[in-house]
């Protein structure tokens, strides 16, 4: 960590929302990764399109765009953001196997979106949980995770 304390606590340990008011505006981009694992038959009904509750993987899309333009209601301290762009990325990869799912959010303001694109990432990977549960009810769901952040007076980070 590259601070000594937690910024969502006050001097007295109580959460607070951040004060940003004192910082600059600019340009940020955050973007995240996970994976939901399965069998391969129920990947090949998601391949194949033959999903009773439909497209899989644009619903998914759909719900990982509509919780990212949502984190603030759902994360406590997270501050409501005028987010300028949601892209999800579900990727079918019989190596896995599962669904590879990418969120990129970006930003013109005073905070980050890391909490907005792994916020999309979880949503998305729970609703192909929920769309294919029927048929499968032991996938997990993993590897969420920040992969890069731009933007701010951290600047940048790159998971290795």
């Amino acid at each position: 960590m590259s601070e000594d304390k937690l910024s969502h606590f006050d001097p007295a340990g109580k959460a607070h929302m951040v004060d940003v008011s004192a910082k600059e505006i600019t340009s940020r981009v955050a973007v995240a990764e996970g994976h939901i694992v399965m069998s391969p038959a129920t990947l090949a009904l998601i391949d194949e399109g033959r999903a009773e509750k439909g497209d899989v993987l644009g619903t998914a899309r759909l719900a990982g765009i509509m919780a990212a333009k949502r984190t603030s209601d759902l994360i406590p301290l997270c501050h409501p953001l005028p987010i300028t762009k949601v892209a999800l990325e579900l990727v079918t990869d019989p190596a896995l196997p599962g669904v590879r799912i990418t969120a990129t959010v970006k930003t013109t303001g005073q905070t980050g979106v890391e909490m907005e694109a792994l916020t999309a990432v979880s949503v998305a990977a729970l609703t192909v949980y929920d769309m294919t549960k029927a048929v499968q009810k032991d996938m997990e769901i993993g590897g969420i995770r920040l992969v890069l952040k731009e933007g701010g007076k951290s600047g940048r980070y790159e998971a290795k």
